[in-house]
């Protein structure tokens, strides 16, 4: 008798071919048949009415190191139809860790992710030491949806090489004892490693975060490590726009021709404004762009950032706001005040147009603490709107609004992928990877974890820009091809059963919503899905019209385990 039976559905199989009419049977956690059923033994059956049922989706940029331990569930990414996730990107992570390094881990997450010092001090346990425990720790509560970890490059170096892996390259008995500790890693399980080399990156006390110490001997005795094994894969975050410069492209070489192993690197977007500027950047390293090298992550929603000028982090990619990173609180209102410094930014937005024309129009007051604040953010207004009331320049109005409210007024910054010009031709290019929903960071600033409903919303329904079978396809086998989970993100006999019951005509991701929930009490943004039915995570249903229904029957997936059939 089989577990489960799904008769009566639109199967889009994840694999790019057409859709058709069908059933699929589920025993334990894995499909044991696709196509017509005759027999109407199992233990629950659903009719899906003709609702289009595929594969979960494969979400390969998200930051759940830290929520994990405080929700299991990893919400909100299961109600949008994720069944698997990515976890430990960009440099920065939870393990390994020793007692003495943890401060400095949380700092790096806040200070890069922007995830809440306190909820983490509060809702971390620390019941780890090595990667492999953080992995079996993960694993033993059971999770909403499975999880692909990364190791990242800044927790192994605190490991190995304590307060100093913020100051220095290391030695060659450190690079030793970092290599060895990431095949034994590998060998428990981990899918590869990660890093960042952008500029804005810092950790602890304002210091660059680890990683970006690093030398070239370091990445190479990795490296060799992901070759000996031929398994594995690494993530790298660049700039986020421009061209990649003769360094990065070094690194980028390095990586894929060391390790002999796939790179996916952030990011390619166009620049506000120009649909084809990012032809520029892919040009510049086309010989190392390919599905068995390295692969460029884009992003398929509007690129909004949400900041407070406590931690005006996305501004970073501005020379004028460099140097306030590192600046403590009092410095930094200093700074906001002078005049100098808001003439700086004004010549940067004209000199250095990276977040397009008419920036002020698209920087919306969000939220605050003021009284003043909580008006606008009422009103809906923008930073040009305001200005115009009140008859100031906008640059002076966005800061004066900031230090009335003790930096404490957010900020809503649409920047890049606002114009569909833009987006259709990233989405459209079979060269890149749809992802960077950063599900799990900047969780009082941004909720982009409904980016795989708003793919089918927006670029399938919508516009046309993909068929639904495309659509499916690059939310679901490909990047499992990619991170060699080739036993998930397809409907076929064999693979596990992980799947999406939804209803194409309403499909979509929601506005942001305030939840009051993380362990310290404080905020965070959620997105709910529309026309996701269901979700199911290795055979199981874990969602039912956005409600989760009991049970966590996510896994701790083992880059040994998930081999082609």
């Amino acid at each position: 008798m089989y577990d489960l039976i799904i008769r009566n559905a639109r199967i889009v199989d994840g694999l790019g071919n057409p859709e058709f009419i069908g059933d699929v049977a589920v025993a334990g956690d894995t499909i044991v048949e696709v196509g017509q059923l005759a027999t109407t033994e199992a233990k629950q059956q659903i009719d899906a009415n003709g609702l289009v049922l595929c594969p979960g989706f494969v979400d390969p940029h998200t930051h759940y190191d830290a929520q994990v331990a405080w929700d299991r569930l990893m919400s909100c990414s299961p109600e949008h139809g994720v069944t698997t996730a990515v976890i430990g990107n960009c440099g920065v992570g939870t393990a390994p860790v020793n007692q003495s390094m943890r401060e400095f881990l949380m700092w790096d997450l806040v200070n890069v992710e922007g995830i809440p010092y306190e909820d983490m001090k509060q809702g971390i346990s620390w019941d780890w030491e090595t990667f492999g425990d953080y992995m079996d720790v993960l694993d033993r509560g059971g999770l909403g949806m499975n999880v692909v970890s990364l190791l990242a490059m800044t927790p192994l170096r605190h490991y190995v090489m304590g307060e100093a892996s913020m100051d220095r390259a290391a030695n060659s008995t450190e690079i030793d004892r970092m290599a060895g500790i990431f095949g034994e890693a590998m060998a428990q399980g981990a899918f590869g490693f990660s890093t960042t080399v952008i500029g804005v990156h810092v950790g602890y006390q304002g210091k660059p975060v680890a990683c970006r110490n690093a030398s070239n001997d370091e990445y190479l005795a990795l490296c060799q490590e992901l070759k000996k094994l031929g398994r594995g894969s690494i993530e790298l975050a660049l700039k986020l726009t421009g061209d990649v410069g003769d360094d990065e492209r070094e690194l980028l070489r390095l990586l894929v021709e060391e390790s002999g192993r796939p790179v996916t690197w952030l990011a390619v977007v166009n620049q506000a404004e120009k649909p084809d500027s990012y032809l520029e950047r892919m040009d510049s390293i086309e010989d190392l762009i390919g599905w068995d090298k390295a692969v460029p992550q884009t992003t398929c929603r509007p690129l909004r950032f949400q900041l407070d000028l406590a931690n005006p982090y996305i501004l970073g990619v501005f020379p004028t706001w460099q140097p306030v990173m590192q600046m403590d609180r009092e410095q930094k209102i200093a700074c906001y005040q002078d005049p100098a410094f808001r003439q700086s930014f004004r010549d940067d937005l004209v000199n250095i147009p990276a977040f397009g024309s008419n920036v002020w129009s698209r920087f919306y007051i969000l939220d605050g603490v003021s009284e003043q604040a909580k008006e606008l953010a009422g009103r809906g207004c923008s930073i040009a709107d305001v200005a115009n009331e009140r008859d100031m320049d906008p640059m002076d109005c966005f800061c004066e609004i900031a230090l009335e409210d003790d930096l404490k007024t957010t900020f809503d910054l649409e920047a890049l992928n606002y114009d569909e010009a833009d987006t259709i031709p990233l989405v459209q290019d079979k060269r890149l990877m749809i992802g960077l929903s950063d599900g799990g960071a900047h969780l009082n600033m941004l909720c982009d974890a409904g980016y795989s409903t708003h793919m089918l919303q927006r670029w399938v329904r919508e516009t046309g820009a993909l068929t639904l079978e495309e659509g499916v396809r690059r939310l679901t086998s490909e990047p499992a091809d990619f991170f060699g989970i080739h036993n998930r993100g397809r409907i076929a006999k064999g693979c596990k059963a992980d799947l999406v019951l939804l209803d194409p005509d309403t499909v979509g991701c929601g506005d942001k919503e305030v939840l009051h929930d993380l362990p310290s009490g404080g905020k965070r943004f959620v997105t709910r899905a529309t026309g996701i039915e269901a979700t199911f995570v290795n055979g199981q249903m874990l969602y039912k019209n956005g409600e989760h229904v009991g049970g966590l029957p996510g896994k701790v997936l083992r880059s040994y385990d998930c081999q082609p059939q």
